[in-house]
């Protein structure tokens, strides 16, 4: 349940978003734009075509640090942090002990040899910082995603450093004076920068990111971006009851280290082989699968929406599901969204269902 208003928290860019006309909505706790004056299918076209930029501040961070860091997260994290070095970023998970479900997925920044900047989602926030040990620094920063084909372009204009970080890459820049962490991370299914900033500089960093001419855009096109990119979004394709191997993720799974919270239950799961799987499915007319569908094949109940939405770049409606890995359903398929009493005709699709830049300067 959203707090109510008055518990909600506010990053330092909140007056600069009610400045420019944004819809505030609760979100994790936080007081967030869902979109700006536009509208979310313009912004997430702009990101597709261009760049745009995201307040991602209600995002946790949690610093690790010092001795025993590494060895620390290696211990309680899926993904194997030697595939990586210092420098570089890493998708993992943090995965319950009894049953192997996510409890959260978090990109890990390797900031220096003992020094990890771990990034929750903003609800996990605590139970990731109870588990990985460290210091909550989430109030002491923003963080500025700039994303889409041109994003570097435009950020270059900005901060040469920060649009210079390859693509999971993570280094630290100056900017005007002030130390900020860039790293090549995002979560839009474009190429783009993420840029943590001290909270006292950010909002002359927003407005400097969007004066370069890139667009703000809120939560609302964040999640449609996600969605068509196929990246997972804890509490729909993640959370309790789902595992990376469901999720189709056990490319998160260092399975060759000592061990990691939860391990014995995916290693078991993995041995059984897994219930369900998550699948792409395509509607057509601009109709929107919608989360809590039942997907039927054969008059059979076989799954259910995860995550649903109209695609703005495709025209019709997507949607990842979690079927019966029994049920045999493949790439071509045909079945039915049931929801509200009403079916939609789908089929099942390959993922993702956009490929970065296929509409790079509106292509």
């Amino acid at each position: 349940m959203t707090a109510p208003e008055a518990e909600l928290r506010r990053t330092a860019l909140f007056d600069a978003h009610r400045a420019l006309g944004a819809k505030l909505v609760g979100f994790g706790g936080w007081e967030m734009p869902l979109a700006y004056g536009d509208g979310t299918i313009a912004e997430h076209r702009a990101c597709r075509t261009g760049a745009v930029a995201f307040d991602v501040s209600h995002l946790g961070t949690v610093r690790v640090a010092g001795p025993g860091s590494f060895d620390r997260l290696q211990s309680v994290l899926t993904n194997d942090l030697s595939r990586i070095a210092p420098g570089r970023a890493q998708y993992t998970h943090l995965l319950d002990a009894g049953d192997a479900s996510v409890v959260d997925d978090i990109i890990v920044w390797w900031l220096d040899d003992e020094t990890f900047d771990v990034m929750p989602n903003a609800s996990n926030t605590a139970r990731v910082t109870e588990a990985v040990g460290g210091t909550d620094t989430t109030a002491e920063r923003c963080i500025i995603a700039v994303q889409g084909p041109t994003a570097r372009g435009l950020l270059a204009t900005v901060s040469p450093e920060a649009a210079a970080v390859r693509r999971f890459g993570v280094t630290a820049v100056s900017w005007q004076g002030t130390p900020c962490v860039a790293a090549g991370t995002g979560y839009t299914g474009e190429d783009g920068v993420e840029l943590a900033v001290p909270v006292e500089a950010a909002p002359a960093l927003w407005d400097a990111v969007l004066a370069a001419g890139v667009a703000p855009a809120g939560l609302g096109a964040r999640d449609t971006l996600r969605l068509e990119a196929a990246l997972p979004l804890h509490g729909h394709e993640l959370g309790p009851g789902i595992t990376p191997l469901q999720a189709g993720l056990g490319w998160v799974v260092g399975w060759d280290k000592p061990g990691f919270r939860g391990r014995d239950a995916l290693a078991a799961e993995r041995e059984a082989g897994v219930a369900r799987r998550l699948v792409g499915l395509a509607t057509e007319g601009r109709q929107p699968p919608r989360e809590g569908a039942d997907v039927v094949v054969d008059d059979a109940v076989v799954g259910t929406v995860t995550s649903g939405n109209f695609s703005p770049m495709l025209g019709h409606g997507i949607a990842l599901a979690l079927v019966d890995a029994g049920a045999g359903i493949e790439v071509g398929d045909g079945a039915a969204l049931v929801q509200r009493g009403r079916a939609l005709p789908a089929t099942v699709v390959a993922t993702p269902f956009t490929r970065p830049g296929q509409w790079a300067h509106g292509a």
